[in-house]
């Protein structure tokens, strides 16, 4: 059986999925696997898998009916075979040496349950927009996770099989295998588990240097839904909340003003300039700790957020610059 295993989530991503795959197979860490889960796709999302698994039969097809995101990796770690497991949406890509280091990190380190990494953002034609996601990479905390989930995306983290089975569980309903990321969230399914494993579980979460994931980004649909991702998330905090009330009655406020700035910075870059002072106007109401722990960024988005509200478009692009993409 391989080392690791590679579980690739895949729903209608015929345009990337084959750049996707390419990126995996020039890995330097050789003995792997990829499951690539087809998840109910209606274009040619699986013909795409099987002919790349014509070229690397490291590379094998799972297909089911659609159940999200959630479900598709969870569909795919029950099919994995390795003793770590990484993750890489079917739109993102990883440069050859990211398993390499994240599978040394965790034979160097047997305390550590999740390895990730930082990331460097692309456009639609893989071509690097010159911002990234540069984490926290130790001394890492639930406060960190809950606060600025340094894991930073779903296609940063490698992690050990036996940290995945320690935070996995049977949902009454579940007949076919048990679940690790909740299927009942359609956004927020990362940082629910990254914040779950860092509550629950004794299993550190760490970082490896490097920008070894390049993560891809739709400036297009930045404004898009940012309701809903405020929704889900204030559902993840109630859902976790009875697990470890102290820690969120301490951490709450806090990590509501950091989510309520990502919005406002995701707006200010959507040239949405109501929705961004509406954010950042919550975030203060909230908790003034990120004006306290990181000033310039707070005080930037504040000001950008007024500058969009009052002008409209004319900064967006002066705003970008400062703040770079909302990602990060």
């Amino acid at each position: 059986m391989p080392y690791a295993s590679i579980v690739v989530p895949a729903y209608n991503a015929e345009t990337t999925l084959f750049e996707t795959l390419a990126s995996l197979s020039a890995q330097t860490f050789g003995d792997f696997e990829v499951v690539v889960v087809d998840d109910g796709s209606t274009d040619t999302t699986p013909h795409i898998a099987r002919l790349q698994a014509r070229r690397d039969p490291r590379i094998r097809l799972v297909r089911q009916i659609n159940r999200g995101l959630a479900g598709a990796r969870n569909s795919g770690i029950a099919a994995a075979t390795g003793e770590v497991i990484g993750f890489c949406d079917a739109d993102d890509l990883w440069r050859p040496e990211k398993l390499a280091a994240h599978v040394a990190h965790l034979q160097a380190c047997p305390e550590v349950g999740l390895s990730y990494s930082g990331s460097a953002l692309i456009d639609e034609r893989s071509l690097p927009i010159g911002h990234a996601q540069r984490p926290r990479l130790r001394g890492v905390m639930a406060e960190h996770v809950f606060k600025r989930n340094p894991v930073g995306n779903g296609s940063a983290p490698v992690i050990r099989r036996a940290a995945l089975e320690d935070i996995m569980w049977w949902p009454s309903t579940e007949t076919q295998r048990a679940w690790v990321f909740d299927e009942t969230f359609r956004q927020s399914e990362d940082i629910e588990c990254w914040l779950r494993m860092a509550l629950l579980s004794d299993w550190m979460l760490e970082g490896v240097r490097g920008l070894l994931t390049e993560y891809r980004v739709n400036p297009g649909g930045l404004s898009a839904n940012m309701s809903a991702q405020l929704a889900s998330w204030e559902r993840m905090v109630t859902k976790l909340r009875p697990a470890a009330p102290a820690f969120f009655a301490l951490h709450e406020p806090a990590a509501r003003a950091y989510q309520l700035r990502y919005l406002a910075r995701r707006a200010i870059s959507a040239g949405d300039g109501p929705a961004a002072l509406s954010h950042i106007t919550r975030a203060f109401a909230q908790s003034r700790r990120p004006l306290a722990e990181e000033p310039l960024r707070t005080v930037t988005t504040w000001v950008a957020a007024h500058a969009t509200a009052r002008f409209g478009d004319a900064p967006l692009r002066f705003a970008r610059s400062v703040l770079g993409s909302a990602n990060t």
